[in-house]
């Protein structure tokens, strides 16, 4: 794929459709152009198997505009289209598939034929907007999102920003202070928070017309607290644990997505105050929420009425045996999202950590083995997966929010794995690519990623195109290397090298320099927390690199039987990878157990949509 063509640096730093004056503050790390990296072997499999078979297989698109059409059978179904259109056009920024083109430019005119007198693509008619508890606001938020995608990365059709316009107008002229609906008092939940996630393409359409309405409009959310009853972003401030936050209803999804919007929002403004509310959030989360899988959200002990989809301290309940639900796939792929927005505007490295620990575990260990669709949750033990959840029937075809959002976190590891820099590339995922980057002055650089990781440890990095220059290259070293990690450069090497850290190698760089990294991979065991009468170490679990293992139902009758497994004093295991059982498992281990031998998989190949479980978090042999 040929890297689309920018003039001068600053053209090459901008996001497409994004004017700079309407920038306060410039990411520290910022995306690619589209078109910039090919990735080969492993996420491009899972990418391109979950384009085929879903964004441009069974994903009913005619259905999906028939809620604007006909009008919904329940809350919330008008987000369905935006989602798909959303994933589809980051695919597309990837791929510039000709096919999955056409596809989306028949669905957007489809969506189009459907706008109301007000100017609204929207479920219910304009007498009843916003309809309250139907959920109109959130469902206009998708289709805002799926069109602002649509137009940066698909088609600068004229028609669709004129309805992007028209469906923002809509919303300012229906929300707002007295008399109009008060913001907080939309939405089906129990404090409104959904309804505030529209913040996000308020401010986008702000970047994209320089309209101050729509940031004026931005200035209202914030002002009106996130939801009813609680003031988010104060208690952010506050640093309140996450699921203390919004007043008993600490939905995980619908905050990330507020919080998605208020990095966009500091992103157009410069406002410190909202800096700090995002930093002191992802720290919050990384801390308490997210599990070995990179996902969070549980419903137990404090919040089981939640269903498993709201913050809930999740980290340390994760071995909990009582958990029948948790991690919710939307959940995982905002924070995804969200850890992104922390990686572009603070330069912060453990958020590329926690991308790579989902995209490894939790993301693909969601979607189905042909790639159309993803579980609604992920669990750790017992029934890895279901359809059950949150959505509706769709010409046939089981739809939930959950497997319209999967895509969007593939669509994301090409996104994130090499970003730029002023000072020149820095990559962050060690996925095998072909990458077309820029040196400090502007120029262009080429280079390919080679590597089999996770399979193996080893990474070269290879400059085949470039004119020599002295820049900066960033390579992230991940933090779950190993003492012997190390990097040279032309068969040198480099000093300093520390996991969980970025390396900057600053040197006059030329065609036909090689950068190789040995990562060291170690398989760690990993202690429970203690958690609802059960102590800590009760339960443990492994993971290898970046990949979390499982015993699995499919290979092993005794998977949920206690083990002790054999360990080193540094908590290090020595497994032996063997050629998997299965030809659909990617990797499988004999693990050493005091009574022999035990065969495990990674979390992510562990098929559970016929019923079989897995155990990752193992019971001790007392």
């Amino acid at each position: 794929m040929k890297c689309i063509k920018l003039i001068g640096l600053f053209a090459a730093l901008l996001p497409l459709g994004v004017a700079a004056q309407h920038h306060a503050v410039k990411d520290v790390i910022r995306p690619l152009p589209d078109g910039c990296i090919q990735l080969t072997n492993f996420f491009e499999n899972d990418i391109r198997n979950s384009e085929q078979h879903w964004n441009k297989g069974v994903l009913p698109y005619k259905g999906l505009v028939d809620f604007y059409r006909k009008g919904r059978s329940k809350f919330g179904l008008g987000e369905m289209w935006g989602k798909a259109v959303r994933s589809g056009a980051m695919y597309y920024r990837y791929n510039h598939d000709p096919e999955l083109k056409r596809i989306l430019q028949a669905t957007m005119k489809d969506a189009l034929s459907t706008v109301r007198s007000n100017g609204t693509i929207a479920c219910v008619p304009v007498e009843k907007q916003p309809d309250s508890r139907g959920g109109d606001l959130w469902e206009r938020k998708y289709i805002l999102l799926g069109m602002t995608q649509y137009y940066w990365h698909v088609d600068r059709d004229p028609a669709v920003l004129k309805a992007m316009i028209d469906e923002a107008n809509s919303v300012v002229d229906q929300v707002g202070d007295a008399p109009k609906a008060d913001i907080t008092k939309q939405g089906w939940s129990v404090n409104g928070i959904e309804s505030s996630s529209i913040l996000e393409p308020m401010v986008r359409l702000y970047e994209i017309t320089g309209n101050k309405r729509y940031l004026d409009f931005a200035r209202y959310v914030i002002r009106k607290g996130g939801c009813r009853g609680a003031d988010l972003f104060k208690e952010a401030s506050d640093n309140v644990l996450p699921r203390k936050m919004g007043k008993g209803y600490p939905k995980a999804y619908e905050m990330l997505s507020i919080f998605e919007g208020l990095a966009e929002y500091y992103r157009v403004t410069g406002d410190a105050t909202a800096r700090q509310q995002i930093v002191n959030l992802f720290n919050q989360v990384k801390e308490r929420e997210i599990t070995l899988i990179g996902n969070g959200g549980g419903d137990q002990p404090y919040y089981p009425r939640w269903r498993g989809e709201a913050w809930d301290d999740t980290r340390f309940q994760q071995s909990n045996p009582k958990i029948e639900r948790m991690m919710e796939t939307c959940v995982g792929v905002t924070w995804m999202k969200f850890c992104t927005q922390i990686l572009r505007l603070t330069g912060d490295v453990t958020a590329a950590d926690y991308i790579e620990r989902y995209a490894y575990n939790g993301l693909i260990g969601a979607m189905k083995p042909k790639g159309d669709g993803f579980s609604y949750v992920n669990l750790l033990n017992g029934h890895k997966v279901t359809n059950s959840g949150w959505g509706t029937t769709v010409d046939g075809l089981p739809v939930t929010c959950c497997n319209l959002n999967g895509p969007m976190g593939l669509a994301y590891i090409p996104y994130v794995e090499v970003m730029q820099a002023d000072e020149g590339p820095v990559i962050n995922l060690w996925n095998a690519a072909s990458v077309t980057a820029r040196s400090a002055k502007g120029r262009e650089v080429k280079f390919d990623i080679n590597t089999q990781l996770p399979y193996s440890d080893e990474v070269t990095v290879v400059l085949r195109k470039l004119k020599a220059e002295t820049f900066t290259m960033k390579l992230r070293i991940p933090s779950w290397c190993g003492a012997n990690v190390s990097v040279k450069v032309n068969g040198r090497e480099i000093n300093g090298v520390k996991p969980g850290t970025y390396l900057s190698v600053s040197r006059m760089w030329r065609r036909g320099d090689v950068i190789s990294l040995d990562f060291d991979m170690r398989c760690r065991l990993i202690p429970s927390f203690a958690t609802d009468g059960y102590p800590a170490g009760s339960f443990v679990a492994l993971q290898y690199g970046p990949i979390v293992l499982a015993r699995d139902e499919n290979i092993d009758s005794t998977y949920a039987r206690p083990v002790n497994i054999v360990a080193d004093d540094k908590g290090e295991v020595n497994i032996r990878s063997v050629k998997p059982t299965l030809s659909t498992t990617r990797m499988e281990f004999l693990v050493p157990t005091s009574e022999g031998d035990i065969r495990m998989t990674d979390y992510a190949s562990v098929n559970g949509w016929d019923g079989k479980q897995i155990c990752t978090w193992m019971p001790v042999k007392k």
